[in-house]
């Protein structure tokens, strides 16, 4: 049996709380999770893990996941590319990139085959975290995608084409944001990744449109990506004051139980303030009750990566 590290027992130390002070157990748990966190460095995958962050249904803090998720893993060592794959840009807006008309981005990628390396921008805040940014343009490449060859590869193509570059330095994290549509974009981000992380926000309407996006990802896994699969979900603007939530995320836990985070994403003004700063939560407060949860969520993926891989070593070993 392993011996007890200094960071355990400086958590043990911590006074167990319940429900009936939640401000008392929201401070408890920030605690424990700083110093659980406290100078982590997150394990490299064995290859590039390239998760496309989806959700049909608008509002659920799909790009606030993307970016925040981005930041937490660079910021834990990890080398990240954020793809801002959505017309809108909040994701190239969130991480501080410059993303006006004309910005080389996704969309000259995508329609003018530029190459992929020529479009991305450091993350100007976070060591290890680049973005191939978004502009106004992309949201006509719906429409212009329709008469290009291999219309629903293009994405992936872009990115095979930088990774084989002579020199290439290769990413361990490519987190794709697209748009809450089932457009020829986010067909194009399913077809280039080999996970999909669905953010569900904790309300009544959660898992309206769920069963849909499943039946979307399981078309294109049979059709035109195999490797397609839903890796994660994770449950956000979890308020744990409420039954509500709490009914919705194990709800959620109960239908799919190896595919949801432990970590929850709180409501927090702070999470949704930082991005009109041109910050994510990591950076604009570390500390914060948001920077610890989107942390503790990029720790979990992380580490299931990591068991992951260690089973199928001693599996084929």
């Amino acid at each position: 049996m392993a011996r007890p590290t200094h960071h355990d027992e400086l958590i043990s130390a911590i006074p167990q709380t319940d429900d009936t002070t939640p401000l008392a157990a929201q401070v408890a748990e920030d605690a424990r999770r700083k110093i659980a966190l406290r100078g982590v460095r997150y394990g490299k995958p064995g290859h590039t893990r390239v998760l496309t962050v989806s959700n049909q249904k608008g509002g659920v803090g799909k790009t606030t996941t993307a970016v925040n998720l981005a930041a937490a893993l660079a910021s834990g060592g990890l080398r990240v590319l954020l793809i801002d794959n959505d017309p809108q840009g909040n994701a190239s807006t969130a991480v501080g990139i410059e993303h006006h008309s004309g910005t080389p981005s996704v969309y000259d990628a995508l329609v003018n085959d530029v190459p992929l390396a020529d479009v991305i921008q450091p993350c100007p805040d976070i060591d290890n975290l680049h973005c191939a940014p978004a502009t106004i343009d992309l949201s006509g490449a719906e429409i212009e995608l329709v008469s290009l060859v291999a219309r629903e590869n293009r994405l992936r193509l872009a990115i095979d084409a930088m990774v084989s570059e002579p020199g290439h330095e290769p990413y361990d994290y490519v987190i794709i944001d697209c748009p809450p549509s089932l457009g020829l974009l986010t067909i194009n981000a399913f077809v280039a990744a080999s996970e999909v992380l669905i953010p569900i926000q904790c309300e009544y309407y959660a898992l309206e449109g769920l069963s849909q996006l499943l039946k979307n990802v399981e078309l294109i896994r049979a059709h035109l990506n195999e490797k397609l699969h839903v890796s994660t979900i994770l449950l956000t603007m979890y308020d744990k004051r409420t039954n509500l939530s709490r009914q919705v995320a194990e709800e959620v836990r109960q239908y799919f139980p190896q595919q949801t985070l432990q970590t929850t994403i709180p409501r927090l003004v702070r999470i949704s303030e930082a991005p009109s700063f041109g910050q994510t939560i990591i950076t604009y407060d570390p500390t914060s009750t948001g920077a610890l949860a989107y942390r503790m969520a990029a720790r979990e993926i992380a580490d299931r990566r990591a068991a992951a891989a260690d089973r199928e070593e001693q599996t084929h070993g």
